[in-house]
Order: C-alpha cells, then sequence, then structure tokens
C-alpha cells in the first residue's frame, strides 16, 4: 500500500472561522476525513499533518523523505508566496509532489500568484474549494501509476 502524506500549512488549523469567502466553512478535520474516505476507496494511506510553524514543516518534510514516504500533498498557505526553506525542503523528496490550494490563489491579490513551490513540484491544483484535496489526492495516486 502506498503512502501519502498531506502537508497541511500555516492557519490551516482555523479552517471553518477563516475567511469563509475564500475558504468555506469546512473544518480542517472534515477535509481530513474526506481524504481518508478517499484513501480507502484508492487503496493508499493518507497521513495528514498541520503546523504553524516553518521549522517543524521542513522537519516533517525531511523525515518524509527518510521515510520514502511514496508521494506528498503540501497546502502550504502563506508559505506559498515566500518560503524558501520549504521550497529546498520538497526539493529533497524524490516523490511526486502536488501542491494544491482551496481558492484560485492567480485570481487573488497580487502577491500570491506567485509559487515559489511551482517550479519543483509535479502539479499544482488550485480553485475548487475542498475538491481541491481530493483532487491533488487522485493526482499523486495517477502520478505513482
Amino acid at each position: 500500500m502506498k503512502n501519502i502524506l498531506m502537508l497541511h500549512g500555516i492557519n490551516h488549523n482555523m479552517f471553518g472561522k477563516r475567511d469563509p469567502v475564500q475558504y468555506g466553512t469546512i473544518t480542517l478535520e472534515q477535509i481530513d476525513a474526506r481524504m481518508q474516505t478517499l484513501a480507502a476507496e484508492l487503496d493508499v494511506r493518507v497521513e495528514s499533518f498541520q503546523t504553524n510553524s516553518e521549522a517543524t514543516m521542513c522537519e516533517r518534510i525531511h523525515r518524509a523523505f527518510e521515510e520514502g514516504t511514496d508521494a506528498v500533498l503540501i497546502n502550504a498557505g502563506a508559505w506559498t508566496h515566500y518560503s524558501y526553506g520549504i521550497r529546498d525542503a520538497l526539493a529533497i523528496l524524490t516523490c511526486p509532489v502536488v501542491e494544491l490550494h482551496m481558492s484560485n490563489i492567480h485570481a487573488r491579490e497580487p502577491f500570491r500568484h506567485h509559487s515559489v513551490l511551482a517550479e519543483i513540484v509535479t502539479g499544482q491544483i488550485c480553485g475548487f474549494g475542498a475538491q481541491s484535496y481530493l483532487l491533488a489526492l487522485r493526482a499523486a495516486v495517477a502520478a505513482l501509476e
């Protein structure tokens, strides 16, 4: 069975409370539950991890490399636009990496249009709300086939 790591970035623990226009009212726990349901259908394991600490996120990515994780999904939140530390940690990985966002980052404020992760990820999914997570999981599984 393939092991996939879902990395939730900064402020994602506030989903359901934060900016419902952009992110809806779904909570992180509900997103993770939907991911687990789809993971069972796809016959993969998904581990979800959320942190508001950039250093902790980098350390978890390093551990994914050491563990031989089969694929990584990441919604880095605001770190997407400026964290070269997270970018460099992800670049170490040899597995598929799918960047995802609930909102369409290209249709938002200009500073959100650029992703420092885009050059090193396998692909990017954005703008489909909570469905972006499920699409990203399907994309990662397809990349492993």
